[in-house]
């Protein structure tokens, strides 16, 4: 039997998950009761489907040992050390577990996730394809569902958690982006062209005592209709590839449609004022500006700020997906062919690498007074600290800003130093005067900037009591620089300060 069509835990019994969510909060089994037990190095190992550790770490028989066996490394154990832990018969009922020889086995795969505010939740999965699981995280059955990764925690770092009165997670998966919605949105709606992922993220909903979301099966924005939304996520399936082999991944559109589809379609589903947050997948094509390519899938009135995070050249990008599905296992001529299609698609779209990113949108709230939409596409593969929700929106706040303000309204205007801004000064030994001074952000998207001298005197300056002008008539003063010449040339450095979050606005 395939994983795909193994049978899954009831979603109708709301007493037996509810139990079964008591048993393991009992039991700590939790993202901290994990890493205690385990340790930071068995833990880590966990998260590179290295088991070998952890089981090590469990060869005790308390019931922690227990719970980690049974539901992350997919191991049996006796009926009578589960049913010490658990409530045995009510979850064989349920279908949780199943029972042979006297052994019980997990049915799907339980993982402990921490949530934003430090919330125990559980994240269930297809067996053996919760990432760090048991059995990795490549497939190549057909219709499975992963657990959470990389790809999924970057998402729900990402997105905006300001409280909004509906939410929509379109290509939920197990889950996981809905289980943050239900924390700030009145009404969840979670969507999949997979039926079971729909079951899964009942489950993991359920475990979560998170409320019950709105499922709806379906591709794309076809199972909501002409329905709105005040917040809208996808980690959509965005590998770019010859076919649509496994559902988990592949788009089944040509190229990089799919991600096109989903973001120029999300305008219309937005709320004014609303944000849309996607992970995406996009091609470079020869002759052609990959900015231009993404500036053109933003939709009528919505603002954009465009990541590309990483970049592949198209012969790394399809070894990592046929390693992904365990095709480089497999009989050497299969796996040949099976490269050769990958490069034969790029070949036919003149397709020379892959960007990997983020794409938010917000759509331009009523009497913004923008003629034209704010779209910031550049390229940022540096370290950065999430979660970023926050630096996302204080973003399209300075923007806001900056659209309103001319230069003689950014003189008028007050301004303080960002938090844990630091400034480091470049130059040759002993020399008197640096080459030039650097500005350097150590929070959100831990920026990086030149700055001339006038710029960094003025950002050390700045902490709201001045206006922007009066400051630079002192420096004027200070420097022996005409202050008229002086205000003319320094509004476009206070703007790229502004806008990269180096300085803040304050209203006065």
């Amino acid at each position: 039997m395939s994983i795909a069509s193994a049978p899954l835990p009831s979603s109708d019994r709301a007493d037996i998950s509810a139990q079964l969510r008591e048993a393991l909060l009992a039991a700590d089994f939790t993202a901290d009761g994990l890493l205690e037990l385990l340790g930071a190095p068995a833990y880590t190992a966990l998260a590179r489907s290295e088991t070998v550790p952890a089981l090590r770490a469990t060869r005790g028989e308390g019931p922690l040992e227990t719970l980690v066996r049974l539901f992350l490394l997919q191991r049996s154990a006796p009926h009578a050390r589960v049913a010490a832990v658990l409530p045995v018969d009510a979850l064989l009922e349920g279908g949780w577990l199943s029972e042979a020889d006297g052994e019980l086995r997990a049915t799907v795969d339980v993982r402990p996730f921490s949530g934003t505010h430090g919330e125990d939740w559980f994240i269930v999965s297809d067996l053996g394809c919760a990432v760090g699981g048991a059995g990795g995280i490549g497939s190549h059955d057909e219709g499975v569902v992963l657990g959470v990764g990389g790809a999924s925690t970057t998402l729900a770092g990402l997105t905006v958690r300001t409280p909004v009165d509906s939410a929509l997670d379109l290509g939920t998966g197990s889950g996981i982006q809905a289980l943050h919605a239900a924390q700030h949105a009145t009404r969840v709606t979670a969507t999949d062209l997979n039926p079971r992922a729909l079951h899964i993220t009942r489950l993991t909903l359920a475990l979560s005592g998170a409320p019950e979301a709105d499922l709806r099966e379906g591709s794309l924005f076809e199972p909501v209709g002409e329905e709105t939304y005040d917040l809208i996520v996808s980690n959509p399936p965005f590998v770019i590839s010859p076919g649509a082999r496994l559902t988990y991944r592949d788009g089944g559109m040509g190229g990089d449609d799919l991600c096109r589809s989903l973001v120029q379609q999300a305008g219309e589903r937005l709320n004014e004022g609303g944000y849309a947050h996607f992970l995406a997948n996009w091609q470079h094509v020869e002759g052609e500006e990959w900015t231009e390519r993404l500036r053109s899938w933003v939709p009528r009135g919505c603002d954009a700020w465009i990541v590309q995070r990483e970049v592949q050249d198209i012969t790394q990008y399809a070894e990592l997906w046929l390693r992904d599905a365990g095709d480089h296992l497999m009989d050497p001529e299969e796996y040949a062919a099976r490269y050769d299609a990958w490069l034969d698609e790029f070949d036919a779209r003149k397709t020379r690498a892959i960007g990997f990113g983020w794409i938010t949108l917000r759509k331009s709230a009523a009497g913004s007074g923008a003629a034209e939409p704010s779209v910031t596409v550049e390229e940022w593969p540096h370290p950065v600290e999430q979660p970023l929700g926050e630096t996302v929106r204080a973003f399209f706040a300075r923007q806001d800003f900056l659209r309103a303000h001319d230069d003689a309204a950014l003189l008028a205007g007050h301004f303080k130093l960002a938090d844990e801004v630091v400034q480091e000064q470049v130059g040759l030994p002993g020399a008197e005067d640096p080459e030039h001074v650097v500005l350097r952000q150590n929070r959100g998207m831990r920026r990086a900037t030149k700055v001339d001298t006038v710029g960094a005197g003025f950002a050390g300056v700045c902490d709201g009591t001045l206006s922007a002008g009066r400051i630079l008539d002192a420096i004027a003063q200070l420097v022996g620089e005409d202050p008229v010449l002086l205000r003319d040339r320094t509004p476009a450095q206070i703007r790229l300060l502004v806008e990269q979050g180096f300085l803040e606005p304050v209203g006065k």
